[in-house]
């Protein structure tokens, strides 16, 4: 079985070294010759809406999935008339406007915070008459990582964002003041059966992901429940194959949707050593038609991403329980080119080796 990737980033590598006990075979479609994920796969290097470059990747292929949600929505399209692509396009197609994914989800009975359309000054004002200060200026399309965004507390930064952002496409949020970012994984397979992994507390610095604690200390059976019925919901009305992850905001005992990515995530990077089966595997499991493994979570784990700086290897593995993942990517200032796992039996021991994990990370 040929399984192709749209995308060679470090989550297609990690798909690759999870399905290869599973006797599949990769392929991968970058722009980039340097494409981490060549090291492990064959790599087609060329432009995703390339006729030509399309044809060489999806040749002799039995399916396609895709490992970032910026990928052409035609390119899966039009590779979606040959072979099975999974997600479904239209995951894609929604994911990548913000303003649609939180339409989407509201549709669904799933609350949201405030948001407004904005395409000129005149909505802007509008918008942040109704929702307030503070309030965040997005861009609806591209931006990651806390890039294509701006906090506003007055109008003049209002203005002054709106024009740094394009004066268009863009989207006003209200601000909202919650506990913390938690996020949720979910897997649905070929039958419709389905699987969810334990909410995950996320810690940004910068705007990007910088430690992920699973399962998310203090969650409530109630709040799981609530999360996993948003996800629910969502899979079921896209006809859903594979992993989907929901970022979340907690508010006390409520969750409000922010975003979704129809993929594999960062935030689930901790299931590689922490739960019965990894999100990489359950993801190549739904998209073959194979049972679900199961999600539970083998004790207390936290990842730490590894941001434009190379741990000394030795010191890193010399700290029991912990697992380095290095993919292969030239250092550069927040570029992500690892992360690291920690893993305890219970949380008490794991919260007292953080700061150890976090200095090896660099980060705080």
């Amino acid at each position: 079985m040929r399984v192709g990737v749209l995308g060679g980033g470090q989550l297609g590598r990690m798909l690759a070294l999870a399905g290869y006990p599973l006797g599949l075979a990769f392929r991968f479609l970058d722009p980039s010759p340097e494409a981490c994920a060549g090291g492990v796969g064959e790599l087609v290097v060329g432009d995703y809406l390339d006729e030509k470059a399309l044809f060489r990747f999806a040749h002799g292929l039995d399916l396609i999935t895709y490992e970032f949600e910026n990928v052409p929505v035609e390119a899966a399209r039009r590779l979606a008339e040959k072979l099975p692509v999974y997600p479904p396009p239209k995951a894609l197609e929604i994911a990548q406007d913000r303003l649609a994914e939180k339409s989407f989800m509201q549709s669904l009975g799933v609350p949201t915070p405030p948001f407004r359309r904005v395409d000129t000054l005149e909505e802007l004002g509008e918008g942040l008459a109704e929702v307030g200060f503070p309030a965040l200026l997005k861009t609806r399309r591209g931006g990651y990582d806390g890039k294509g965004q701006a906090l506003l507390t007055s109008w003049e930064e209002a203005e002054k964002a709106f024009h740094a952002l394009g004066g268009e496409g863009l989207i006003l949020e209200g601000f909202v003041p919650f506990h913390r970012e938690v996020s949720l994984l979910a897997v649905r397979g070929l039958g419709g059966e389905v699987a969810f992994y334990p909410l995950v507390e996320n810690r940004h610095q910068g705007g990007i992901l910088r430690l992920s604690l699973a399962p998310a200390p203090g969650t409530s059976q109630a709040l799981q429940e609530k999360a996993e019925g948003y996800a629910q919901k969502a899979m079921e009305a896209l006809g859903y194959v594979g992993v989907l992850a929901l970022e979340l905001f907690q508010v006390g005992e409520e969750l409000l949707f922010n975003e979704m990515a129809p993929r594999v995530h960062n935030s689930g990077h901790w299931t590689l050593e922490g739960a019965e089966t990894s999100q990489f595997e359950n993801h190549l499991r739904a998209l073959l038609g194979f049972p679900l493994g199961p999600t539970a979570p083998r004790g207390h784990s936290a990842m730490a991403n590894l941001i434009g700086v190379k741990p000394d290897f030795r010191e890193a593995l010399a700290l029991p329980g912990l697992h380095l993942h290095w993919y292969g990517k030239a250092v550069r200032p927040g570029r992500k080119v690892g992360h690291l796992t920690l893993r305890r039996d219970t949380w008490e021991d794991l919260a007292r080796d953080l700061p150890r994990l976090l200095a090896l990370a660099g980060a705080w």
